[in-house]
């Protein structure tokens, strides 16, 4: 899918620098704010994240009022759209791994149609599979939406079947961590509980406006390491990122599962955040 705007610092661009440290490191972070109605949703909480992202690469971003209106900017005019924020630590200064200090940050801002869907994937579910691939562990990293994704394409890059709409991922050391572009959650009678992501893993906007909202209905969410076992007594599984707010998993493998009562009840409290097009 090709974007229907383009900015680089603020200006109509399609380049980049060949120096960028982006595309020799990946030295940068993204985030991918869903549109509705021209608002963006959740657009402080990407905000929030993505200085915390910076602060922890100690990228210096710019002033973040500028990076709000200019999002706030590119999603009017449109019903559905989803916005692509890239910050970058920059052109490199000097040739190596390590930066200067005196990179100045470039900002590249991408809008995209909302891609269509087969099915009704929010009431019926999805099918999920589960990825031979297995995610490196490295709490300095853990919890980034950095522009380094090469395990996800490659993870991605185990099916080609439509009807398979995501696969699961787990660590070296044998817990689930996510989905390959979503966050992941296990229900077992009334229990919620997503994987801890301290060692590896993308904290998603959407997973943690799940959890809010959940609390907010007296609902527990425990973050926790969860296995192989964990995910296969599961009796409710179901799928979060920015997008899709939650899928359930109807089918997992070759094991079909039921579009639950919580993942239902979740799903309802969500629905005016996602609807509505709301900032927090």
């Amino acid at each position: 899918m090709i974007p229907d705007t383009v900015l680089v610092n603020g200006r109509a661009e399609t380049r980049i620098a060949t120096l960028d440290r982006s595309l020799h490191f990946g030295d940068g972070l993204f985030e991918t704010i869903a549109c509705r109605e021209s608002r963006p949703r959740l657009l402080e909480l990407h905000l929030e994240r993505l200085a915390a992202g910076c602060a922890r690469l100690r990228i210096e971003p710019g002033d973040l009022r500028d990076i709000e209106k200019e999002v706030r900017a590119v999603a009017q005019g449109t019903h559905s759209a989803l916005i692509k924020m890239i910050v970058t630590r920059g052109d490199a200064l000097s040739r190596g791994y390590g930066p200067s200090g005196r990179e100045k940050a470039t900002r590249i801002t991408l809008r995209y149609p909302w891609p269509a869907e087969s099915g009704r994937p929010m009431q019926d579910g999805v099918r999920v599979r589960i990825c031979t691939l297995r995610l490196g562990e490295n709490p300095a990293l853990a919890g980034l939406k950095h522009c380094n994704r090469l395990e996800q394409v490659l993870a991605r890059m185990e099916w080609s079947d439509p009807r398979i709409a995501e696969g699961l991922l787990f660590s070296r050391g044998g817990q689930l961590v996510s989905g390959t572009m979503s966050n992941v959650f296990v229900v077992g009678g009334s229990a919620i509980r997503t994987p801890r992501l301290d060692l590896f893993g993308v904290a998603g906007v959407m997973r943690r406006t799940v959890m809010r909202v959940a609390g907010e209905a007296g609902l527990t969410v425990e973050e926790c390491a969860l296995s192989e076992a964990d995910l296969s007594r599961a009796d409710e599984v179901f799928l979060t990122n920015a997008r899709i707010g939650i899928w359930p998993v109807c089918e997992l493998e070759s094991r079909a599962l039921s579009c639950g009562p919580v993942t239902r009840r979740l799903q309802q409290l969500l629905e005016p955040l996602l609807e509505g097009g709301v900032d927090v």
